[in-house]
């Protein structure tokens, strides 16, 4: 009795349209998210680099704080460059294919 009570009401339910689809999924906001690691995170790194390298430095390790600085402008460089190839690429496809 309780059971077919209870079917009677999920068939109700179901028929009025009470039991909707889930919606579609939207996505992953991955522009918002670039974003963020560009506007907190990195800053937050660089700063924590700097505050080694004057720690190296007062220590009187320049010359290594002059190879971690060179290190990282090669590694800034190589991140600039990939960024500068994926737009390239895209412009080029964007100028193959339309």
């Amino acid at each position: 009795m309780i059971a077919t009570e209870l079917a009677g009401q999920v068939a109700t339910a179901f028929h009025s349209g009470v039991l909707a689809a889930a919606a579609e999924p939207t996505g992953i906001n991955t522009s918002g998210i670039v974003t963020f690691f560009a506007k907190n995170i990195a800053p937050i790194l660089l700063a924590v680099l700097g505050v080694i390298f004057i720690g190296r430095a007062s220590r009187g390790e320049v010359s290594k704080v002059l190879t971690s600085s060179a290190i990282a402008i090669v590694g800034l460089a190589f991140i600039a460059g990939a960024a500068t190839l994926f737009f390239v690429g895209d412009y080029l496809i964007k100028l193959i294919f339309n």
